[in-house]
């Protein structure tokens, strides 16, 4: 799915014959003049519903870790993507405060409270959980089929960094569905 940065571009995708949408949180953020992940969950609401609110195209959003630290937590993240007009979502599993990847448990209980927080909406959103290791240079693909296994119980569809090989994109898809 193509990423709009703001309404201007969602519009020109739609135009263009894309039948969906996905944010980009870097790429919402470099439109503020800020890095990567440094941008509240204010912001990124207001922002989805302005593109939700520009095209009928349906809308994935980039959530990061879904603002776990924020009130209300993850649940309340799902439930204020859903009001602004979110079709669904990804949540990630590396942690900006740390840099480093978050626990696995610790991630798998994020994805399956956004699953469970989703399931409660009127309209659930798809939910995609998001194993970052390639793209955050952790080169285990164990741990990275791992994780999305983990992942498995709570997420409509599992995402690993892009930046793995096409044998290595293969390994993790079978892993991932076949155990």
């Amino acid at each position: 799915m193509p990423n709009p940065w703001d309404v201007g571009s969602a519009r020109l995708l739609e135009a263009a014959g894309f039948e969906a949408l996905a944010t980009t949180s870097a790429g919402f953020a470099w439109s503020l003049g800020r890095l990567d992940q440094n941008v509240s969950r204010g912001e990124l609401v207001a922002h989805v519903a302005m593109l939700a609110a520009a095209t009928d195209l349906p809308l994935n959003v980039d959530s990061e870790r879904c603002y776990p630290g924020d009130p209300g937590g993850v649940t309340r993240t799902v439930e204020l993507l859903a009001e602004a007009g979110a079709a669904g979502f990804s949540i990630e599993d590396y942690n900006p405060d740390t840099g480093t990847m978050e626990d696995v448990a610790a991630a798998a209980e994020r994805v399956a409270e956004a699953a469970e927080a989703s399931r409660k909406q009127d309209e659930p959103l798809v939910l995609t959980g998001r194993a970052e290791n390639h793209i955050r240079g952790v080169d285990d693909l164990d741990d990275t089929i791992s994780r999305l296994i983990a992942y498995r119980t709570g997420a409509d569809h599992k995402s690993r960094g892009s930046r793995a090989g096409s044998a290595q994109r293969a390994r993790v898809a079978v892993g991932a569905e076949c155990r």
